[in-house]
């Protein structure tokens, strides 16, 4: 016979498979809820063995930056050839030593040969038309001598003749007409005298003049000529100080043109650092900015001396001068790094360098959890660096550990699960 089943009442009822149903919509009804009032993070498992941790500590910030810079001497001057030409003979190397006026090399010039024997020819034909000129001047001055003697004894014997006719004219004896002609012969060869005598005069006044010019004209012609040779001088290069001869761009035959660089003279004894520096500190760096460097395990000190104010490619050129003393064997193009000093030092939160700042450009870091067993991502700021150091200006504490090395492989992960 059938047993009779009892129907379940009361709190029964929930464990029966009817409620089933129930229990499956309430626990997904909870899990919704679970998601939606939970935030969602993203977790990624990393190898703790592969990654850079940091300690962020309290210490005093020292604010400088790592410059590197060529030595480069003081002074350099230009090596260029007022005259061009063909260079015939290289007499000095590049790293020879020179002193004041020794020659560095030999250029030669045909068309400058060809002007100055054209130049000479020409000052000779001038010297004989000056000369040819004084012998003429000098012939013209003799007759003119010679017709003021013929012209004073024609006066006299004029002056003889009208004495004597203007005595038997007043006697009566010769007629008024031969008087009147004696006269007049007499009165002629006075004003012929004196025509002459001017004439004299002015040909002395220019002839003075024209031979003083002519002799200007010659003089101005010999200097020409002696700057025209001095221009042969001029295709010898010589150094114009003191130094070293640190370039010299020339081979045998090549033909130089005037004012084209060849070469330069460094300075000895006397240097400076160029240093190319990232345009971000261009209004931090001024002249007067102390700067120090390690060379052979001894401290150098220098000071900004200029800052050029253009950019290229992202950065700036600044010059540095030697506070103290220079290191020893110093050449030009040796490569210093220089730690320069844009600030005083200030305490501060540090955390050290590390390649995660290419990832989120100081804005966030992951920072390590008590147990060290994961690391979560926060939100940070940080303010000035240097080579070792960023200053953290929010969102750590000294104490805590942070992940410095590359983020490039946790995508955008919230926590990491080591």
């Amino acid at each position: 016979m059938d047993t009779i089943i009892e129907k379940k009442k009361g709190w029964r009822l929930a464990f029966t498979r009817k409620a089933l149903p129930f229990w499956i919509g309430a626990i997904v009804l909870i899990f919704i809820i679970y998601l939606i009032a939970s935030p969602s993070r993203k977790t990624f498992r990393a190898d703790k063995d592969t990654l850079t941790i940091g300690d962020v500590k309290s210490g005093e910030f020292n604010d400088y930056i790592r410059v590197s810079g060529q030595v480069q001497p003081m002074v350099t001057i230009q090596l260029s050839p007022r005259e061009g030409g063909t260079v015939e003979k290289i007499i000095l190397e590049e790293g020879a030593m020179v002193k004041a006026g020794d020659p560095i090399l030999e250029l030669s010039n045909d068309d400058l040969d060809l002007q100055i024997l054209n130049s000479e020819a020409e000052l000779a034909e001038k010297e004989n038309i000056l000369r040819n000129t004084m012998i003429q001047m000098e012939q013209q001055k003799l007759s003119l001598r010679q017709d003021e003697a013929t012209l004073e004894i024609e006066v006299q014997r004029n002056k003889r003749a009208y004495e004597q006719q203007k005595a038997l004219y007043a006697d009566k004896l010769i007629a008024k007409e031969e008087y009147l002609k004696a006269k007049e012969d007499y009165e002629l060869s006075q004003k012929k005298y004196k025509l002459v005598l001017d004439r004299a005069v002015q040909d002395s006044l220019y002839r003075s003049v024209e031979i003083a010019q002519m002799q200007d004209n010659l003089s101005n012609m010999r200097q020409n000529m002696a700057l025209i040779r001095g221009r042969k001088a001029n295709l010898t290069i010589k150094s114009p100080i003191d130094g070293e001869l640190g370039l010299l761009d020339a081979v045998l035959g090549q033909s130089i043109p005037a004012g084209t660089r060849i070469g330069q003279i460094n300075s000895v004894g006397s240097y400076k650092i160029e240093a190319q520096i990232d345009e971000h500190y261009i209004d931090r760096v001024v002249p007067g900015l102390e700067a120090e460097f390690e060379r052979q395990g001894e401290k150098f000190s220098a000071q900004v001396r200029k800052v050029y104010p253009e950019v290229r490619d992202g950065k700036f050129q600044a010059d540095f001068k030697f506070t103290e003393t220079q290191p020893e064997n110093i050449r030009t193009g040796q490569t210093y790094y220089l730690n320069l000093q844009l600030g005083q030092p200030e305490s501060a939160i540090l955390i050290p360098r590390g390649a995660f700042y290419q990832k989120t450009g100081g804005k966030w870091i992951y920072v390590l959890t008590k147990d060290g067993s994961k690391a979560v991502k926060r939100n940070i700021r940080i303010g000035r660096q240097n080579p070792q150091y960023y200053e953290v200006l929010e969102g750590l504490e000294p104490g805590e550990k942070v992940i410095t090395s590359s983020y490039d492989n946790f995508g955008e992960s919230d926590v990491l699960v080591f």
